[in-house]
């Protein structure tokens, strides 16, 4: 009994999570999405005045294209993720934590190396496009808007890492907990089961009223004498 509670909590707990960590991730797609979009249409914007060709976009057009590249990554970033919580196997959070873990750590060391080094800017190749600068005006306009967003992505990327995280190891333990539940003891039928005393009818009573078979069929019942060696038929004028 105690078995079956536990085992059902760790699935309460992990229908739970899952949907806490799909529900983060669906709340990051708009971030991933707009990245996209914002670099399709910088290359769209680009090619309406210039030839555009696959090998322009590095190093020329590299703006759009990390712009692009970071967009989709972090998609199939999201994607993982949500898979991994509707199918809830270890297997797939590993594939969604370590890189997530390693987008993490990525950004962390960008954004200290942004607030390191004040001649960032000069060490970026030059934008064709123009839409770095513009970007970059935009961020500085809006400054404490951006530093709010940054922070709520970042903050939702690392509580989604936690869950996943979490919920692996409740995978684990549930894992564990169904394993442990196949080492119970198993109780098995004999081959030969013990024919059942035979039914008595009284054949003789003394002048006390006391029948003899009755008393006897009582005193091999509590003695255990009621199997197929010790039964005898009263009606045998043989049996002892």
């Amino acid at each position: 009994m105690m078995g079956r509670r536990s085992g059902g909590s760790l699935g309460w707990a992990s229908c739970c999570l899952g949907f806490l960590l799909k529900l983060l991730a669906f709340l990051q797609a708009f971030a991933a999405v707009s990245a996209l979009l914002y670099a399709a249409w910088i290359l769209s914007r680009w090619a309406r005045h210039h030839h555009l060709h696959l090998q322009d976009l590095l190093p020329d057009l590299w703006f759009p294209s990390a712009v692009m590249a970071a967009g989709l990554f972090y998609c199939l970033l999201l994607l993982a993720g949500y898979l991994a919580a509707e199918i809830n196997t270890g297997c797939c959070l590993c594939f969604y934590t370590i890189p997530a873990m390693a987008m993490m750590l990525l950004e962390a060391a960008l954004a200290a190396h942004l607030m390191l080094n004040q001649h960032w800017i000069q060490d970026l190749p030059y934008d064709r496009t123009g839409e770095l600068d513009n970007f970059l005006s935009f961020l500085h306009n809006n400054l404490d808007l951006c530093k709010w967003a940054a922070l709520a992505i970042f903050t939702t990327q690392a509580l989604s890492l936690f869950l996943a995280m979490i919920l692996r190891a409740t995978v684990s333990a549930r894992s564990v907990h169904y394993d442990s539940d196949e080492d119970f003891v198993v109780i098995r039928r004999p081959l030969l089961v013990a024919q059942a005393p035979r039914s008595y009818l009284p054949t003789t009573v003394d002048a006390r009223g006391f029948r003899p078979d009755l008393w006897s069929s009582r005193m091999r019942q509590k003695y255990g004498l009621d199997s197929s060696d010790y039964t005898y038929d009263t009606l045998d004028p043989n049996a002892p």
